[in-house]
């Protein structure tokens, strides 16, 4: 994806104080590549959610996005694609992303086996209508050139599984319900122009 070092003089520091250089050399030769391998694209595929975090100057967010699986879409060798869904107008994510196009993605499983796959890319907001309009429910869209780094799980807690959020919008389900905050006497309003939950 870039020709950038992937360690830089931070990390080298505390490789050098703990006596990791080698170790990290080795994870980056063998770990570290710019083509979805077979266990990515089925983690990716089947992911109902990942985090995402963004910055500009100061501004330094992480978010959560989610959806059915297969909401995120591989759309090239190293290249993926999300919908952007209804959310509370604040649009942190996508605000740093039209600012600074470099993003961290983290995809993981909370079953306390899979491999965690970490994504470094550059990110690009498309308003195609076309491309919005293949995404049901979407706004806009993000597409994210990546450079993938999968890793060890054994920190991650094995959960229940939970129930798929209802109100991801999904095709023949009509509007989905309204979240709690969008009734908030400060804020429902306020809704944007547009919102179906915006009081009349």
């Amino acid at each position: 994806m870039t020709d950038r070092a992937f360690y830089h003089d931070g990390m080298r520091e505390l490789q050098d104080r703990f006596d990791g250089r080698r170790v990290a050399d080795a994870l980056e030769r063998h770990r570290r590549h710019d083509e979805f391998w077979d266990a990515d694209r089925e983690l990716i595929e089947t992911a109902p959610f990942f985090f995402i975090a963004t910055t500009w100057g100061e501004h330094v967010d992480c978010s959560i996005k989610s959806g059915d699986p297969g909401f995120v879409r591989i759309v090239g060798g190293n290249v993926i694609e999300f919908p952007e869904y209804d959310g509370n107008s604040m649009y942190r994510t996508l605000g740093n992303i039209a600012r600074n196009p470099n993003v961290g993605l983290l995809f993981l499983r909370f079953d306390g086996k899979s491999l965690r796959m970490r994504i470094n890319g550059r990110a690009t907001i498309i308003d195609d209508p076309a491309v919005v309009a293949s995404h049901h429910g979407a706004k806009l869209v993000v597409r994210v050139e990546c450079e993938i780094y999968p890793n060890c799980p054994r920190y991650i807690p094995k959960l229940e599984q939970a129930q798929p959020s209802p109100y991801v919008p999904r095709p023949g389900q009509g509007t989905p319900p309204a979240p709690e905050w969008k009734s908030r006497d400060y804020l429902r309003d306020l809704l944007p122009e547009g919102d179906p939950h915006r009081l009349r």
